[in-house]
């Protein structure tokens, strides 16, 4: 039977016929290798990441599903620390001037 039939037999609009989605059977795995990948390269991010998986880890995974998996977890790289300037050497010399009034 055609799901045109179906529908008007039953007197449910098609919208109503939708299958439920399945997860992936390796979801979790994979997850858990993103997760201690993440821990582990705490500077890399989501692509860096599915390289990874894809070249050491062995799995075949996309980016996209590497992100969707990313956020799901609520990780993130955390913001580049400013490199601080030294105004001494070690031997205490001064190598940079101090400002000496505002602007």
């Amino acid at each position: 039977m055609s799901e045109r039939r179906v529908c008007r037999v039953l007197g449910q609009h098609r919208s109503t016929q939708r299958r439920t989605p399945t997860g992936r059977n390796d979801e979790e795995r994979l997850t858990a290798d993103v997760v201690e990948l993440a821990r582990q390269y705490g500077r890399y991010g989501y692509r860096k990441i599915a390289e990874l998986l894809r070249s050491t880890a062995g799995w075949v995974v996309n980016d996209k599903r590497v992100e969707r998996i990313w956020r799901r977890e609520g990780l993130k790289v955390p913001a580049k620390q400013p490199k601080r300037g030294r105004l001494w050497l070690n031997d205490g010399s001064c190598i940079r001037l101090r400002a000496e009034r505002p602007n």
